[in-house]
């Protein structure tokens, strides 16, 4: 996956929620601000 830039808008991408449903960085175009956190479980 190519790096993105500063001022490069974010390639779209899809990823299931906590309920399983598919949500995509394109659902949500046109909001201000975008929040992403990615848990890891550490065994």
């Amino acid at each position: 996956m190519a790096r993105v830039e500063l001022d490069q808008a974010a390639p779209d991408f899809v990823l299931a929620d906590h309920q399983g449903r598919q949500v995509s960085l394109s659902d949500y175009s046109g909001k201000k601000h975008v929040l992403l956190v990615f848990n890891r479980t550490f065994a």
